[in-house]
């Protein structure tokens, strides 16, 4: 949801101003959770660009230069970035409704795909490649820094920033009241219900063409690159008291220079920085910068940012999830059935914070295979179906989630069980991930409008 005032410089707050650690922690507790009624939605989906006949090969840096340089000349409501390893994502402006939200992407994903395809360029949504090794598009300092920085625990983060690709769903934080829809169950729910998330449509078991053994590796991409820049803080406050201790106690992943590289602390954390004031003191734009730098698979920007979701097969599969999120956690009743139905896997955690602790790990290395998982994921999924009439979904959309249902849910299976079957042998007439298919879901039907 491309909605920059979240986590922008404030009026009263000049974003050169140097800030002390009560200012800051002030601040950030402040601006990490917006409430009020539940009354917008966004989704942000990201995609890897392939050849569109023959995805297997690789695009050249100037192919998919000339084909982004296309693309911002096309008018779009949604906001186009590009990723680290030349991924494109699209970010809607926040939604009065679930169809508003699917409509506005819609669109957008047609003008790109047109301008894509004349270059014989597609999309695939995969949440991790399957063919190509990560490789750097983007050259620049912000990028260079976050490399070296997450090098150092390893080559997870290469991954993650040029290989992989996600559908985030964006909420709003919810009431300051308690309740099914208050910010602080909405907090914990997302934090609950990720792992069925992760589980249900987990979309990335494959590097090299080869299974990793696990369902969605982009997930243990964020589990390797660790707590302190991928981790949750814990769920036993005040969300925004732990959410701004998370945020000071994080290490600090560059400190930018007008020119010239960045500098890139070793685990510097932000409190500390902002104590010893070198090498220069931080200020209001710094603390802007470090919050993008944190990548929990819950981000609180204002509204809730909800990460943990791998990239989905075919033109419209990324509707499915933002259906489901969207009816479990705006709907008071589906809100309330899933909260019951999560509850009891949480003792799995270990009262560890996410995504590094068991009940996450399981998700994202079986999948709905975890008997505990998937009995919640078709609690959740029939509920969701039972509320997406209530918050205006079509007819198709709800054909489209009742579909992955039965196709999926119900069977133990997610998106990752396609891709393996299809390596170990076809089952069906199509090919691997190939990007040019139609704009139908699995049900059938265009499930757009």
């Amino acid at each position: 949801m491309s909605d920059s005032s979240s986590t922008g410089a404030s009026d009263c707050t000049d974003p050169r101003t140097v800030l002390a650690e009560a200012e800051i922690e002030a601040l950030v507790h402040g601006i990490c959770f917006k409430t009020g009624p539940p009354s917008s939605l966004g989704v942000e989906v990201e995609w890897l660009v392939h050849e569109l006949r023959q995805p297997q090969l690789p695009v050249t840096t100037e192919r998919l230069e000339a084909a982004y340089a296309a693309l911002r000349t096309v008018p779009l409501k949604s906001a186009l970035t590009v990723e680290p390893g030349g991924q494109l994502e699209l970010s809607s402006p926040p939604a009065g409704s679930l169809m508003e939200c699917i409509g506005t992407v819609s669109a957008d994903l047609d003008a790109v795909r047109a301008v894509l395809a004349a270059d014989g360029l597609g999309l695939v949504g995969v949440g991790h490649d399957p063919w190509h090794a990560p490789r750097r598009f983007l050259r620049e300092p912000r990028y260079d820094a976050l490399e070296t920085s997450l090098d150092r625990t390893g080559r997870a983060g290469r991954h993650m920033m040029c290989a992989s690709a996600s559908v985030q769903v964006c909420l709003d934080a919810g009431h300051e009241e308690p309740g099914p829809l208050g910010h602080g169950r909405r907090w914990w729910l997302a934090h609950q219900l990720g792992p069925v998330l992760v589980a249900a449509f987990a979309n990335s078991p494959l590097v090299g063409l080869r299974p990793t053994g696990w369902k969605s590796t982009r997930q243990l991409a964020w589990m390797e690159i660790g707590p302190a820049r991928a981790g949750a803080p814990p769920l036993d406050g005040d969300p925004r008291a732990a959410w701004a201790r998370h945020v000071m106690d994080s290490p600090v992943m560059c400190i930018r220079r007008e020119s010239g590289p960045w500098d890139v602390p070793d685990g510097l954390t932000f409190r500390e920085w902002t104590r010893s004031g070198a090498p220069r003191p931080p200020t209001r734009e710094d603390l802007d910068y470090h919050l993008t730098t944190l990548f929990p698979p819950v981000r609180p920007r204002g509204h809730l940012e909800l990460r943990m979701i791998d990239a989905q097969p075919g033109e419209d599969g990324w509707i499915v999830p933002l259906a489901v999120t969207a009816a479990l956690f705006d709907d008071p009743q589906a809100a309330e059935t899933a909260y019951r139905a999560v509850k009891p896997l949480a003792e799995r955690s270990l009262s560890l914070p996410a995504p590094q602790n068991p009940l996450w790990a399981d998700a994202a290395r079986v999948g709905l295979a975890d008997e505990e998982l998937r009995e919640a994921a078709v609690l959740c999924f029939r509920a969701a179906l039972e509320a997406l009439p209530r918050i205006g979904a079509t007819t198709e959309v709800r054909d489209a989630v009742a579909a992955y249902l039965d196709r999926y849910v119900t069977q133990g299976r997610c998106p990752a069980d396609d891709l393996l079957d299809q390596l170990r042998g076809p089952v069906g007439p199509q090919p691997l991930i190939h990007p040019a298919g139609g704009t139908t879901g699995a049900h059938g039907k265009d499930i757009r409008t």
